[in-house]
């Protein structure tokens, strides 16, 4: 196998290095890439770990904060329904007052009064 065979062979061994050395090339590139890719996965998850934990503080805080805001509107009412129990008993306290008062008056001023 001399001559242009030989040379072809040698030419063919060239191109078919040169490939291989290119796969090889864009191999590593695509390595490198999964490397990156791989290490912002991680951060993600690391990032989504931390903000589950902020969220679940977040709704822990809130369920505790409207409990104790129902808790503030329950009192408020029966605080509002007591003050106007005392408004009526004090508005009927006050219509006696005067009609008592008023019998008095008509008592002490009336015939045979001193």
């Amino acid at each position: 196998m001399d001559g242009p065979n030989q040379g072809a062979l040698g030419e063919q061994n060239t191109q078919l290095i040169a490939c291989i050395e290119e796969l090889r090339t864009k191999r590593a590139a695509i390595d490198e890439q999964i490397d990156q890719e791989e290490g912002e996965k991680a951060k993600v998850q690391s990032d989504l770990q931390v903000l589950s934990k902020r969220l679940a503080t977040l709704n822990e805080s809130i369920a505790r904060k409207l409990a104790a805001r129902n808790d503030y509107d329950k009192t408020i009412q029966e605080t509002e329904a007591a003050y106007l129990k005392i408004l009526e008993s004090s508005q009927t306290l006050l219509t006696v007052l005067k009609r008592e008062s008023m019998g008095l008056e008509k008592k002490s001023t009336g015939p045979g009064a001193v």
